[in-house]
């Protein structure tokens, strides 16, 4: 991402600003500097006159995120967009059903920021494809965290990002920036592919291309645009129509034809969350204040994962750093105990590097 540094192109006095509007809309012309890039295209003139005399009583109404059922929005694309959806399920379901199981931490959150601010809950899908729900991802370019803020971007939008601390890192503050940053890319786009786009190049590419065709239509403009903007774009919609309409296939087995029709299933009864008396005999708890790889800790001890996971229930919140304390009483098997304390530095800075490189 790069950060938006935007100037107004078109400034309108109360006195004249009717006639100085008509001209901009029978022009039709979007007006670019080369180096400060926005668009403003031509608005109605009674509209304008009232945004400038009452902004205050103007709320901003955000567009809702077209999904791959959208045919309003996606016309003759419909097919090609639900394709690519359900090819997408095939190819990711995998990593779909981890990230599913992360979500039940940190969606809750960021949807109640999301309606903080009047946003479309579905922006938070976003983060699914940027770090796989990962608040420790690092790109090949630099960017941290689970919105995948570059440093400089983070710091335009208010985050700390030094040797001492990385609120890049930090769910509450950057889910925060990331909404005040496609706010801000969202008010000079006006749609939502487009802003993926934008948030996935950085704007200036984006409104090259949008300044090249003279369209603000994500299909027009989308051949301009780097290849991996255009796939990171049709994996937001592939993902955000999964989760939002076919999540009753993540983790499963996947039938020949999706369909698209919620099945009516009886719910699932979970298991009893107590431990058995031979699970208490067999417990040892140790404390650790950095969370460990349980695969990595499963290999090194020779603990079966099956096992950390039953006993450990909580644990992934602990990985996601949103656990309520600062250490976790981590459950391991009792003959294991000396080995895992002779080689629990080893495992805790090995687990480190797995974490921060990870990007599911």
């Amino acid at each position: 991402m790069q950060g938006l540094k935007t100037i107004l192109p078109i400034v309108f006095m109360f006195c004249g600003a009717a006639s100085v509007a008509q001209d901009a809309i029978d022009s039709n012309i979007y007006k670019f500097d080369t180096e400060k890039v926005v668009i403003r295209k031509g608005i109605e003139p009674a509209k304008m006159l009232l945004a400038a005399r009452l902004p205050e009583f103007m709320p901003k109404v955000y567009k809702h995120v077209p999904l791959a059922l959208d045919t309003i929005y996606f016309g003759e694309k419909i097919e090609a967009i639900t394709d690519y959806t359900e090819k997408y399920l095939r190819s990711h379901n995998r990593t779909l059903a981890t990230v599913q199981d992360r979500a039940e931490a940190v969606f809750p959150m960021i949807d109640g920021i999301m309606e903080q601010n009047k946003l479309p809950k579905e922006l938070k899908y976003l983060a699914v494809i940027e770090s796989a729900l990962n608040n420790h991802a690092r790109s090949r370019v630099g960017a941290v965290g689970p919105w995948q803020f570059m440093s400089y971007t983070g710091r335009e939008m208010g985050l700390v990002v030094n040797k001492y601390r990385d609120d890049r890192k930090d769910w509450l503050r950057s889910t925060n920036a990331a909404v005040k940053y496609l706010k801000e890319l969202y008010e000079d786009l006006d749609d939502w592919l487009l802003v993926i786009a934008a948030y996935n190049s950085g704007p200036r590419p984006v409104l090259r291309a949008i300044q090249r065709t003279g369209s603000t239509n994500y299909w027009d403009i989308k051949p301009y645009l780097p290849k991996e903007t255009q796939n990171h774009v049709l994996a937001f919609v592939a993902t955000a129509t999964i989760f939002e309409r076919l999540d009753f296939y993540i983790g499963s087995e996947l039938p020949d034809n999706i369909s698209y029709t919620r099945p009516v299933k009886t719910p699932k009864v979970k298991a009893p969350s107590y431990f058995t008396e031979e699970d208490l005999k067999n417990m040892a708890i140790v404390r650790i204040d950095k969370p460990i790889n349980f695969s990595l800790m499963a290999q090194e001890l020779g603990i079966d994962i099956d096992i950390l996971r039953k006993w450990n229930g909580d644990y992934q919140k602990f990985e996601l750093n949103i656990y309520c304390a600062k250490e976790y009483k981590l459950r391991i098997p009792k003959d294991s105990l000396d080995k895992f304390l002779e080689k629990k530095s080893s495992l805790a800075k090995r687990s480190e590097d797995i974490y921060s490189s990870q990007n599911m």
